[in-house]
């Protein structure tokens, strides 16, 4: 009876999230907050002459001078600018007091494999592994330095069941964008500043849990790993994850400013609530990006959920009660696909269906005219054909 209540307490409150989450938006990419992780009294994760608190301050600040430097119309806002103690719940406060269009929460990573190595983006969602699992739990223990958290996360527990259906309902509200900014940010991560990619991820980061906006939080690399804290030590290190995080905030903000341009010049009237390109969840309404297809590449969105090493019939046991599956041969691989979409919301639906009937793992992917491509390149492609007349 006792979860019955909390169940029910969780979905009227975010019956009251979702409406506010969309409220005063002009879905313009004017403000963006920039958390650095921990601080203060908590140092983060540690490496053998390194503290995460002072690197990631270090990052997030010449992440803000970049877009300051270059984008005259965005507001940059930081949790924090100097080495003090934010509480992981005042963070959220802070980017929806200032109606923030997107967050992002800069952190270091650490592993008992002292091998390990890279830079990591994720999202809020369910702990889909157990190495998400790790990850987030290391970065929500900074609330045990916070006074009265207890009362402050009303007995919060990451792992209960209530907390995983916390989980699942919030990341459907800004989810897919979200994944477009983790996206690009992997994308140069691996493409421009040479990293690792270790991928986009899910997993339930306090941090991302009251926030009404998009946002990621990123993992630029390990401590734990000798080389890769020496790096993260550098000053050209620093530039290099700062820099990178800054061209996808570049790329994000040209995609969704070019969007909500198209929207506004399409209806007459300025763009507000769902304008992220999103439907809302109280909605069952679809925002494609181009009404037409444009002359040009054909730019289409599926949703993957399996790959093989040997070609499996479609009719596939495994692939039961499933429709409209096709597949690519991908670098050595045989990946399985549903869907064909113009946008990132119509694919994302379909990713919640296949994440409801099993598939966990299932990931948007993009193609040009049936060729693969990176989030980032779609993105592009698509904001060519925002600004073709």
């Amino acid at each position: 009876m006792k979860r019955q209540i909390i169940i029910f307490g969780i979905l009227s409150f975010l019956f009251v999230f979702a409406q506010t989450a969309y409220a005063d938006r002009h879905g313009y990419v004017r403000k963006v907050v920039i958390d650095a992780g921990h601080g203060g009294k908590d140092p983060g994760a540690l490496g053998s002459q390194s503290m995460e608190k002072d690197i990631v301050l270090a990052i997030a600040l010449k992440l803000g001078g970049y877009i300051e430097s270059n984008f005259d119309d965005v507001e940059v806002i930081y949790t924090r600018s100097t080495d003090e103690f934010i509480g992981l719940d005042r963070r959220a406060q802070i980017a929806n007091e200032n109606k923030a269009d997107l967050f992002i929460s800069i952190h270091c990573n650490s592993a008992a494999n002292k091998r390990a190595y890279g830079s990591e983006t994720f999202v809020m969602g369910l702990h889909r592994s157990q190495e998400n699992l790790e990850v987030a739990k290391k970065e929500n223990a900074a609330i045990l330095y916070e006074e009265d958290y207890l009362e402050t996360y009303d007995g919060y527990d990451p792992n209960s069941p209530e907390a995983n259906i916390i989980f699942s309902m919030y990341q459907n509200i800004y989810l897919n964008q979200s994944l477009i900014m983790a996206a690009l940010t992997q994308d140069q991560f691996r493409d421009r500043a040479g990293r690792h990619d270790r991928g986009v991820k899910q997993a339930g980061f306090l941090v991302l849990y009251n926030i009404t906006m998009p946002g990621v939080l990123v993992e630029a690399g390990f401590l734990s790993n000798l080389q890769e804290e020496k790096y993260l030590l550098s000053e050209l290190g620093q530039s290099h994850i700062a820099s990178a995080i800054f061209r996808a905030f570049r790329d994000y903000k040209n995609y969704q400013d070019n969007l909500v341009a198209q929207q506004t010049s399409s209806n007459g009237t300025r763009g507000q609530s769902g304008s992220y390109g999103q439907a809302s969840p109280l909605q069952n309404k679809e925002i494609v990006i181009t009404e037409s297809q444009p002359e040009g590449p054909v730019i289409s969105f599926r949703v993957q959920f399996a790959s093989t090493s040997q070609e499996r019939a479609i009719d596939d046991p495994a692939f039961r009660d499933l429709e409209g599956i096709s597949f690519y041969f991908h670098e050595g691989l045989y990946k399985y696909t549903i869907g064909n979409e113009n946008s990132v919301d119509a694919a994302g639906r379909i990713q919640q269906k296949l994440v409801n009937h099993g598939f966990n793992d299932a990931f948007i992917v993009a193609f040009k005219d049936n060729e693969r491509i990176t989030i980032a390149e779609a993105v592009r492609y698509m904001e060519q054909s925002m600004k073709t007349p």
